[in-house]
C-alpha cells in the first residue's frame, strides 16, 4: 500500500474506483492493485500496482505461474514446475463441470463465463468474502458455501432484510442462508436463475440421486409421446439392438440411467429417438425412416396465448391471472405459478411476493412467456415525487397526453415537507410504451423521481 500512498499524493484519486484483486484475486488467479487517477489536464488514467509474479500471470496465465519460480524469473532462468494444491483447486473443479455435462458446448460456455465473466463480492454474517458471478443470487451463494445449505434453503437476509431468493446479489451485500430440516430441496425453477455452474451442477446433483425413480418414469414418458408423435409404436424401435447404440453415444450405463437423464432435462427425448432410429434403419432398410427424423426435427405445435397475451407452456386454454402485486406487462422477465382452483398466476420475475409463493405448497413454478404478436391494453401503476408547486399536476397529465398514453386514473396529496406525490394509473400495450410514459413524466419541471408502483 505504500506505492498507492505515493501515486495519491502526486494525483488525486477518482472516488469509487480503487480496486484490490490481491485480497481477492480473479477465478483465473489475477491479482492486482488498481485505482483511477485525474492527470494535470483533468485526463483519467489508471495504474496498476503488482509483484512480477503478479504480473507475470497477468501477462501469459495461469500456466505462466506453475512453469517458473519467482526468484529464476528475475534471472531469465527456467526452473521445475511447482503446483500446490490451491492453484489446482479451479482446475480439478473445471473436469467436474465436464463430468456432470453431456454437451461440449455446455462446458465450452460454463468455462468462458467462469473464468472471464465480471463477478460480484459479497459477505458473510461473519465477514468472509465469497466471490460469485456477476447477476448471482442467494441461490448461487448457499451452493458456493455447501450442497447441504443449497439443497436445505428456504429464505435469505441481504443486509438483515428478508429478500427473495432470487434477488441479484450486488457488492458489499452481506448474505445470510435461511435453512430447515425440513426443507424438500431445490426446485427445478431455481435453475432459470442462478448464475455460477457450482449451483447448477449441485442442483442437478441432487435431482439426479434424490428424485431417480421420478425421472426414468418422466423420462420414459417423454420419449414414448415423441415416439407417438412420428407414428410409431415404443415396442416396435425400443429393442435391445437399437438401445445399444444411443447408450454408447450418450455414455449411459443403462436404459435407466437415460430414461433418467431424458427426465431432468440432460438430454432431450428427440436426441435419443433420432440415434435409435439411427440403427434401426441399419435393418429395416426398406422403410422410410428417412419422414420420421425429418418428423422429429420439425418443431412441436406452439400453445396457444391466452386473453392476457401470455402464453403457458404446455398447456392451452387455461386460465390464466396477472398479478396485481406487481403488474407485469409484455416486456418484463415473468414466471407464472399454477394455484389450486385460480389457474396461473403471472409475476415479474423481481416481484416481492416470490419468496413466499416458493415456500407454498399450494403453487409450483410453471414457463411462460409474452407472446409477442398479441395487442392487449395493460394497467400500470407509476408514482410521481415532485417539489409541491402550482399547476404541477396540469403538466404532469399534459406529458402524458402527449404520449398519447391513456390516463385511466390519476390522485396527488402535498404532505408537510411540500413534497407532492402523485399515483397515476396509465393503460400500456408493451414496456416500451410504459418507458416512454416514465422518460417523459421525468421531464416535468420540479419532479425528481418516477417509479413504476411495486
Amino acid at each position: 500500500m505504500l506505492h498507492f500512498g505515493v501515486v495519491h499524493e502526486l494525483y488525486n484519486p477518482m472516488p469509487g474506483r480503487f480496486k484490490d484483486y490481491i485480497a481477492v484475486p480473479k477465478p483465473n488467479m489475477y491479482q492486482s492493485l488498481h485505482t483511477t487517477l485525474i492527470g494535470e489536464k483533468g485526463t483519467p488514467f489508471e495504474v496498476q500496482i503488482r509483484t512480477w509474479d503478479m504480473h507475470r500471470i497477468a501477462e501469459y496465465g495461469i500456466a505462466a505461474h506453475w512453469a517458473y519460480k519467482e526468484a529464476s524469473f528475475a534471472r531469465g532462468k527456467k526452473a521445475n514446475v511447482t503446483v500446490t494444491e490451491d492453484k489446482l483447486a479451479w482446475l480439478r473443479e473445471t473436469l467436474e463441470w465436464q463430468k456432470d455435462m453431456q454437451d461440449p458446448q455446455d462446458f465450452l460456455n460454463t468455462l468462458k463465463t467462469e473464468l472471464f465473466e465480471d463477478e460480484v463480492y459479497v459477505f458473510t454474517p461473519k465477514g468472509d468474502i465469497k466471490v460469485l458471478p456477476a447477476g448471482s443470487t442467494p441461490i448461487d451463494y448457499a451452493y458456493n458455501i455447501h450442497a447441504e445449505i443449497g439443497n436445505h434453503m428456504t429464505g435469505c437476509r441481504i443486509n438483515s432484510k428478508m429478500m427473495p431468493i432470487i434477488t441479484k446479489l450486488k457488492n458489499g451485500d452481506i448474505v445470510e442462508v435461511i435453512t430447515s430440516d425440513n426443507a424438500k430441496g431445490p426446485s427445478r425453477d431455481w435453475l432459470k436463475f442462478i448464475k455460477s455452474s457450482t449451483a447448477k451442477n449441485k442442483i442437478n446433483a441432487w435431482f439426479k440421486k434424490n428424485q431417480r425413480e421420478e425421472n426414468i418414469e418422466k423420462g420414459k414418458d417423454l420419449i414414448e409421446k415423441e415416439i407417438k408423435r412420428i407414428g410409431m409404436e415404443y415396442s416396435e424401435i425400443f429393442k435391445p439392438e437399437f438401445i445399444e447404440g444411443a447408450l454408447n453415444r450418450y455414455k449411459f450405463n443403462s436404459i435407466d440411467d437415460m430414461y433418467a437423464g431424458v427426465g431432468f432435462g440432460a438430454i432431450t427425448a428427440t436426441k435419443v429417438i433420432t440415434r435409435i432410429l439411427e440403427e434401426y434403419r441399419k435393418v429395416h432398410k426398406e422403410e422410410n425412416v428417412e419422414d420420421k427424423l425429418e418428423e422429429l426435427s420439425k418443431p412441436k405445435v406452439q400453445p396457444k396465448p391466452s386473453k392476457s397475451g401470455v402464453v403457458v407452456e404446455g398447456i392451452d386454454n387455461c386460465l390464466v391471472k396477472l398479478s396485481k402485486c406487481c403488474n407485469p406487462v409484455p416486456g418484463d422477465n415473468i414466471v407464472g405459478y399454477i394455484t389450486r382452483g385460480r389457474g396461473v398466476s403471472v409475476h415479474r420475475a423481481n416481484c416481492k411476493n416470490l419468496n413466499d409463493l416458493f415456500q407454498d405448497e399450494e403453487t409450483r413454478m410453471i414457463n411462460v412467456y409474452w407472446q409477442t404478436e398479441k395487442q392487449a391494453a395493460y394497467n400500470v401503476d407509476i408514482e410521481v415525487y415532485a417539489n409541491d408547486r402550482s399547476g404541477l399536476l396540469a403538466d404532469i397529465i399534459a406529458q402524458i397526453e402527449k404520449t398519447k398514453t391513456k390516463l385511466m386514473a390519476v390522485s396527488s396529496r402535498a404532505n408537510k415537507e411540500r413534497i407532492a406525490i402523485t399515483e397515476i394509473t396509465v393503460e400500456v400495450e408493451n414496456l416500451e410504451q410504459l418507458n416512454e410514459v416514465l422518460k417523459a413524466l421525468r421531464k416535468v419541471d420540479s419532479v425528481y423521481e418516477v417509479k413504476r408502483k411495486k
